[in-house]
């Protein structure tokens, strides 16, 4: 328990007074986190286990509310409240998960007041995006931004926006999903049904289509040893690798990818005029790589807003933005 005193009397004489706690969840496709954060949303223990979304909702957040309450139990504390990041489609407002791929099953499920039950304390929920742009905001590349850009760059292509401090989430909480902005109307069939999103073009599932298709006709030989000569087993690195090893297949695999990431990017910078972009997800691994030819393709085509001032950074949390992120959602900034 932390100290406080009564205040306006002579020595002021000690109480006891409650530490605030609280409780961090971050929802993923393969696996749960959940943590502990004190006053100021600093992770102070955690624990994880495999989603396995196949059980069904009610024994998947059955078992994240008793990690969960594990966790406060050994520590002897009590949750003030309790923030959750997590995969989407969901409702920020209802904290209702909305029919999330490979999550059979699960329509419509009350995330927020599932959890809110079995917790016995208040819930914020928000996407994984959105909470992982808050935790590069408050604790990694965003420090110090004004209006920050957050894009991950995994399997999809996600994002989130930061604006003095706040999440902005816009009609529908859609704010951010810089992902699916049509490039190409006639071009690859995203998984949001649109056709030519950024998504379909340059993140890391785009990627390793393309890589697997130029294997198929015959070619890709240096990624497809990379991959074990396994072509269902091939990703962006592998491509990204090839390139780096002189590749031409693959360096114009990666260029292409490049290419589209920058006009997208582009786009988002030319709404929005941001202080910092910040970039995080598996394809961003590849470091300069990623980060040299996106910038040379920021200069070529934004024009108004001033290019140079843009800071354009990788992010530094990495696994770990989810449960900070969450944390975030219902701690004060320390």
């Amino acid at each position: 328990m932390s100290r406080g005193s009564v205040p306006g009397r002579a020595g002021a004489v000690p109480v006891d007074a409650p530490e605030t706690w609280y409780g961090a969840i971050d929802v993923g496709g393969t696996k749960i986190a959940v943590g502990l954060a004190d006053a100021q949303g600093r992770i102070v223990t955690r624990d994880q286990f495999p989603t396995l979304p196949e059980r069904g909702p009610d024994a998947v957040l059955g078992e994240t509310a008793a990690r969960l309450r594990g966790l406060a139990i050994a520590r002897g504390v009590t949750l003030t409240a309790v923030g959750v990041g997590s995969v989407g489609p969901l409702d920020p407002l209802t904290g209702t998960l909305m029919n999330p791929p490979n999550f059979p099953g699960w329509a419509a499920v009350p995330l927020k007041a599932a959890l809110a039950r079995a917790l016995g304390a208040p819930v914020t929920i928000d996407n994984d995006a959105n909470v992982a742009a808050l935790a590069e905001y408050r604790h990694g590349a965003g420090r110090g931004a004004r209006l920050m850009v957050y894009v991950t760059i995994s399997t999809g292509i996600g994002g989130g926006i930061v604006i003095d401090g706040r999440l902005i989430h816009g009609l529908g909480g859609a704010a951010g999903e810089v992902g699916h902005q049509t490039l190409r109307p006639d071009g690859p069939l995203c998984g949001c049904g649109n056709r030519g999103c950024l998504e379909a073009l340059a993140s890391g599932t785009a990627i390793a289509r393309q890589a697997r298709a130029a294997v198929a006709a015959g070619g890709g030989r240096a990624i497809a040893a990379l991959a074990g000569d396994d072509p269902a087993a091939i990703h962006a690195g592998h491509v990204a690798e090839a390139a780096r090893g002189g590749d031409a297949e693959a360096a114009a695999i990666w260029d292409a990818a490049m290419a589209d990431l920058a006009i997208g990017l582009g786009n988002v910078v030319t709404t929005l005029a941001p202080d910092r972009l910040v970039l995080g997800g598996g394809v961003t691994r590849a470091g300069d790589q990623l980060l040299a030819p996106l910038r040379a393709g920021l200069a070529r085509h934004v024009r108004m807003v001033p290019i140079q001032a843009l800071d354009v950074r990788l992010a530094t949390l990495a696994d770990d933005a989810g449960l900070v992120g969450a944390a975030a959602l219902v701690a004060s900034p320390g």
